[in-house]
Parts: C-alpha cells; sequence; structure tokens
C-alpha cells in the first residue's frame, strides 16, 4: 500500500508536525553552520578559545566569590574546551551505555535459571534464551542509531533556546533532586495519557504492537518500539527540562534515571528487597507486567512511574480483579 494512503494518515500527519515544528528558523542551516564550526573546530583551537566564559579557575572562583568545589574544579577541567553540542551530545552515550549494562544482571538470572531467584519472577512460564535477549538488544540499538541518535543532533537549538546549560557554578544537590523529582512527576503524568492513546484502535495497530510483541517483558526490550513511539514517548521526557531548564550534567543525570527506572519495570522480576518498594505509589515490574501480560486489550495499568493517574482514572480496576483472583486460588 502507498504510503501517503489512508491507513498511515495519522502517523504521516505526527511526521509531518515534527517536520514543522524542526522548520522554526532555529533550525535553519544559519543556526546549524555555527554549530558545524563550534563541533568541528573547536579541538583545534582549544588553547585560545573556552566554551566557558572563564579562561581559568582562578577566574571561576574570582567570579563566583567563592572557592569552586571539588566537583566545579572536575567539570570545568573536562568541559571548559568542549562545544555545548558535543557536551549534549553524552547523552546518547550514556544512553546506549545505561541500556547495554543495566539489564545485564536480569538476564544473568533468567539464564542462569536459579530455582531461588524464580520465585520472584512474575510470569514464571516464559523464559527466555540468550539468542531472544540479543536479538533485541540490537533491535533496540538500531533504533537508537537510526531515531535517538539524530534526534539528539536536531534537538540541540532547543537544548540552548530554552536554557540548559553546561556552565558554572553547578547546581546543589537540592536543586537537582528537585528537579529530577518534578521531571519524573510531569513525565509520569504526560506518558500516562499518551500511553492510553497508542491504545487506541489505531495506536495500538500501527504503533504500539511493536512494544507488545513481548508479552513477558525483559529489561532489554524497556525501549523496544515502533520508530514513531520512540518520538511520541520522547515527549514526556522533554518535557520536563524544556519547562523547567536545568544543567546539562542534570540533565543526563535525568535520561539515565529515567531509562534504569523503564528497565527495572520492564525485568520481569519482583524483587522485594528492591529500594523502588520505599517510593509511594511506585509502579514496580509486577504492576507493569500484567499491562503486557494482557497485551492489545488492556485498558489497564498505562502508567510509567507512579500508579496515581492509574487510580485517580480508574484504568487499574483489571489489575487490581486479576490480582484478587490470584489470591483467592492461592487460598484454595
Amino acid at each position: 500500500m502507498h504510503y501517503f494512503q489512508a491507513p498511515n494518515r495519522i502517523l504521516n500527519t505526527i511526521f509531518f508536525i515534527i517536520l514543522v515544528f524542526f522548520s522554526h528558523p532555529i533550525y535553519t542551516p544559519t543556526y546549524y553552520f555555527p554549530l558545524y564550526n563550534l563541533y568541528i573546530k573547536v579541538p583545534r583551537r582549544q588553547k585560545t578559545e573556552k566554551m566557558l566564559p572563564y579562561q581559568t579557575l582562578d577566574e571561576a572562583a574570582l567570579v563566583l566569590e567563592r572557592n569552586l568545589t571539588l566537583a566545579e574544579k572536575l567539570w570545568y577541567n573536562y568541559s571548559a574546551d568542549k562545544s555545548d553540542f558535543l557536551l549534549y551530545s553524552h547523552n546518547i552515550f550514556f544512553l546506549c551505555l545505561v541500556f547495554s549494562l543495566a539489564p545485564l544482571p536480569y538476564a544473568f538470572i533468567e539464564l542462569s535459571k536459579s530455582e531461588d531467584m524464580a520465585k520472584f519472577k512474575v510470569q514464571t512460564k516464559i523464559n527466555r534464551s540468550f539468542s531472544d535477549m540479543f536479538k533485541c538488544y540490537k533491535a533496540v540499538m538500531k533504533k537508537f542509531i537510526v531515531v535517538v541518535g539524530p534526534l539528539q543532533i536536531v534537538s540541540f537549538p532547543t537544548v540552548k533556546w530554552v536554557g540548559i546549560h553546561t556552565s558554572l557554578p553547578l547546581p546543589s544537590f537540592w536543586e537537582v533532586s528537585s528537579q529530577l523529582v518534578v521531571y519524573f512527576l510531569i513525565e509520569d503524568y504526560t506518558n500516562y495519557w499518551l500511553h492510553r492513546l497508542l491504545h487506541s484502535k489505531w495506536g495500538y495497530e500501527k504503533i504500539h504492537y511493536v512494544h507488545h510483541e513481548y508479552s513477558a517483558p525483559i529489561g532489554f526490550a524497556a525501549p523496544y518500539a515502533h520508530w514513531a513511539e520512540i518520538l511520541i514517548l520522547g515527549i514526556p521526557t522533554f518535557l520536563g527540562p524544556l519547562m523547567i531548564p536545568c544543567h546539562i550534567i542534570t540533565l543526563c543525570l535525568w535520561t539515565i534515571l529515567r531509562h534504569v527506572e523503564a528497565i527495572q519495570t520492564h525485568s520481569g522480576y519482583e524483587f522485594p528487597w528492591s529500594p523502588t518498594k520505599f517510593i509511594p505509589f511506585y509502579v514496580g515490574a509486577e504492576y507493569h507486567d500484567y499491562h503486557h501480560y494482557v497485551g492489545g486489550q488492556s485498558q489497564s495499568n498505562f502508567a510509567s512511574v507512579f500508579t496515581y493517574c492509574d487510580r485517580i482514572y480508574g484504568t487499574d480496576r483489571g489489575y487490581h480483579h486479576h490480582k484478587q483472583a490470584l489470591n483467592k486460588l492461592k487460598g484454595m
């Protein structure tokens, strides 16, 4: 069927909106030519021009009217001769690194077939082989390279425009913590509604079905999705920093924590000693696993981080009925 025929019109509309957004004047070549100069030429002029507004550590301390912390000295030494674009590009590196490493403990547990760990597995009847996991890993890495990588490049002007910065001083612990909490709340609420939209008949059949190919999810399958879903659900992730700009270190930390959380909820294992048990209304692996277990018919457990939206809007009833039925069977 031709790309522009009826079944794909909504998908084409989404793609068109993205193109229109990036046709804004800040995305024109007049912006990217200086960007190219920054990214390519900075290494050649490191000795004469620095991206930070301070020429030396002493000058930075003088302007800030205090001694620099150890973290600030380390950051200055690392970032002073790097362009903002290059520092922002670290995000994709951390994303790939987290995705490659964070699911490994769950993968080792799955492949070991340990009886001691089997009692913590949510769907005990389904086991994944190494080839299954590696196939998923390759598919996701391909999407990161083809979709996420270019998206990081084209989003850089927006990052600069909203005020995400790389300079000193570094944010305090409380500033970083409060921003991360707000980012999680914003992401969770907007992700909830977009996730529900993807479970509409058209959204599921054309886009979201890819993610639900894993009815028993694994850590590597957390970002396994259609390219359009990656773009759509990338909006809630970026919306927090867009509304409340932060330091680039906070942005990288936010990227890491969000993907670690997604990997944990897709792990397929619910451990009673997990630190996330102390987080109020946290989703957890068992809660999200039910959403995958039901699949395309699921109108339950849409939450990505916290369960309060499901509770407020009544989309957790199926899950609670399911748990009650299981508890009755166990009591017999």
